[in-house]
């Protein structure tokens, strides 16, 4: 199934989407509709090519909600993956996202190479897993940065402003450097 919201989070319209079954199975969110609708596309074609059976038939569910609780700080980040299928997902991407999401709390940042460091692994392959997180928002793939920039963001950069930014992380935002 497939649950969609418009709210409104730090003077912004923000689109999320969650695909579901009996867990959450990806997330989306967008800053416009038009891009939001690329988002879905591009998550739904995601996740089939990773095996896991997604369908965009909608349905109601307080997932949404739950995410936007989440960019709020209502919610801590860790308290939801137990909320996460990880289907589709291999065991060193699971293993990145729940360090991440368990060490790098709201407010706070850690540099792709800090984290290859903590895992025992190398920036490229923490690049790589956060490019293909599935969860973003949840897995505050949004919180890795690079060490003299903000980094990249998938699908889009100025997202990833907006969720530092409403997390008050400031000093990242204005370093755009890639």
């Amino acid at each position: 199934m497939l649950s969609a919201d418009v709210f409104e989070i730090a003077g912004r319209r923000v689109w999320i989407a969650v695909f579901w079954a009996e867990k959450i199975q990806g997330i989306t969110f967008a800053l416009d509709g038009e891009q939001f609708s690329k988002n879905i596309e591009r998550l739904f074609s995601f996740l089939r090519k990773r095996g896991v059976d997604v369908d965009l038939a909608r349905g109601g569910s307080d997932y949404p909600a739950l995410v936007r609780d989440v960019i709020l700080g209502r919610i801590d980040n860790a308290d939801i993956l137990p909320e996460l299928s990880f289907e589709g997902v291999t065991p060193f991407e699971r293993r990145v996202y729940e360090w991440l999401t368990k060490n790098v709390k709201r407010g706070s940042v850690i540099t792709y190479g800090s984290l290859a460091k903590a895992l025992n692994t190398s920036p490229r392959a923490v690049g790589g897993a956060m490019k293909r997180n599935p969860y973003p928002v949840i897995v505050p793939c949004h919180r890795v940065v690079a060490r003299d920039g903000i980094g990249h963001y998938t699908p889009r950069l100025d997202e990833k402003i907006f969720l530092l930014k409403t997390e008050g992380v400031e000093e990242w935002t204005g370093l755009k450097r890639i």
